[in-house]
């Protein structure tokens, strides 16, 4: 996991993937290769997508996020656990294969745990995109397109691991924290 990997806005296409990481995982630990990964998910439609199109490139993402993980007994737990585990283990594996996901969670939500600040808004994400431009010609060149799709990819993967809870409806819209995280690992 070093920090010398570029920025990519992969995130953009590959997304959380919870229930491909699912099926990926269980090929994986028979030991398949990514190529022939790939072809069973084609072949037998594993995805269930309606149309061949991402599903190699996406087969390929959970592989190497796989592989980022570096460790069997977590690659089995995506198989194995219940959901709200084995997503947590999905968000980990995302941070050690995408470096913007590792620096999100740690220097932004990590930030906010130590300091018990659970307040979490959109201010937050500009913010820290703000900072990620002025030191990284890359991410400065993104547009705002892929910068507004990254934050939605992000924030919905808070909310895919039930680290973002909506507390309440109000005039402006909803108003939400961060939760307070127990894990089992």
């Amino acid at each position: 996991m070093s920090d010398t990997t570029s920025y990519n806005g992969g995130l953009t296409a590959e997304q959380f993937l919870y229930y491909e990481m699912r099926i990926v995982a269980k090929l994986y630990i028979e030991g398949k290769s990514a190529d022939v990964i790939v072809e069973y998910v084609k072949n037998d439609n594993l995805f269930q997508y309606p149309t061949e199109r991402q599903v190699s490139r996406l087969a390929r993402a959970c592989y190497r996020r796989l592989v980022a993980l570096d460790n069997k007994n977590l690659v089995s737990e995506i198989i194995s656990a219940p959901g709200e585990i084995a997503k947590q283990i999905n968000l980990y594996a995302m941070m050690r294969y995408n470096r913007l996901m590792r620096e999100f969670m740690v220097n932004l939500i990590g930030e906010k745990y130590r300091q018990q600040d659970y307040s979490f808004s959109r201010k937050d994400l500009n913010v820290f995109f703000s900072h990620l431009q002025e030191q990284n010609d890359d991410v400065a060149g993104w547009s705002d397109n892929t910068l507004g799709k990254l934050k939605q990819v992000l924030t919905k993967c808070l909310v895919e691991t039930q680290m973002w809870d909506v507390l309440y409806q109000c005039d402006i819209g909803n108003t939400r924290e961060l939760t307070q995280q127990i894990m089992d690992y």
